[in-house]
């Protein structure tokens, strides 16, 4: 199913991306524009993940420095029966982090330092294994891909505007140049949005199922939405292509985003997991592994959440 869907999300990218390329250069253009598709399609697959990781300057975190958070990690992996994905952490205020990588075996988790800083222990864990989830589920893959196409289809419809106007080519013209520019990036923008809304909450009781504990992260999703709002992310703000790949919209508010949100309400989310944890009580953590004081509760407390 997971193949089936990233063929399909694949599929659809694919022919907007021709569209636009129609648009702008007529057959020929729409031939150009899948050869594009095809090297853009070739390129995501293995490279997507490093491309985000270095437009968000993240630096790999190993057991060395940074102990705590690696150890963290490791413990929630197993629990979630994957193997351990690689940690970076980014040098940002927000706190936010997201997950990438075509499957398990070449994953990464990624935190903002903002949200090392600003959660405890407990929530971070919770943050974690929402991650984690999403790398069990294959949705990184998506993730990633959609982000690079959504760029790519952006460019381009902003590439059309210099020569859709001609008045001696076969361009849609000013009007339509000006309508492609808006409307293309917004069908990249609902694709993100089908896939981010119905992938979160998945992915919010699978990550309260590995950390045992849904309330962890309903704490932690609450405070990272606050802080959202006031605290920017530059480098989101400058690629929101990438903002659906976070766990929580890392986008202030000011743009299009206020009208097409890439993320369901955190009220709702808050709202499930509670429902999850007034159904499942404790014997959700007593199901989720032998211990049911969880991993992150051995061993002395060290580093700025303990």
């Amino acid at each position: 199913m997971n193949y089936f869907r990233t063929a399909i999300l694949l599929a659809g990218l694919t022919g907007l991306f021709m569209g636009v390329g129609y648009l702008i250069g007529g057959a020929s253009g729409a031939t150009i524009a899948l050869v594009v598709a095809a090297a853009t399609n070739i390129f995501a697959y293995w490279n997507s993940d490093r491309m985000v990781l270095s437009m968000y300057g993240a630096h790999e975190a190993d057991a060395g420095t940074a102990p705590d958070l690696h150890r963290l990690v490791s413990e929630l992996a197993a629990r979630a029966s994957l193997p351990m994905p690689r940690v970076f952490v980014m040098d940002n205020p927000q706190p936010n982090a997201f997950a990438t990588g075509r499957n398990p075996e070449n994953a990464a988790v990624a935190v903002t330092t903002g949200l090392m800083q600003s959660l405890s222990r407990e929530e971070l864990a919770g943050v974690i294994a929402h991650e984690l989830a999403h790398i069990k589920h294959h949705d990184t893959l998506l993730m990633t891909i959609t982000a690079t196409f959504a760029g790519a289809i952006s460019m381009l419809a902003q590439f059309g505007m210099f020569f859709g106007g001609n008045r001696d080519n076969n361009g849609p013209g000013i009007i339509g140049s000006l309508a492609m520019m808006i409307l293309a990036p917004l069908g990249a923008m609902l694709v993100q949005m089908a896939i981010s809304r119905t992938r979160e909450y998945a992915a919010d009781e699978m990550g309260a199922r590995i950390c045992g504990q849904p309330m962890w992260l309903a704490s932690a999703l609450a405070k990272i939405d606050n802080a959202a709002h006031q605290i920017p992310n530059m480098e989101a703000e400058r690629v929101p292509a990438t903002a659906h790949m976070f766990i929580i919209n890392p986008l202030s508010g000011h743009g299009m985003d206020n009208l097409f949100a890439t993320h369901p309400s955190t009220e709702n989310r808050i709202a499930a997991l509670q429902k999850l944890a007034g159904q499942s009580g404790e014997g959700l953590a007593r199901r989720a592994a032998p211990d049911s004081r969880g991993p992150w509760n051995s061993g002395p407390r060290r580093g700025p959440w303990g």
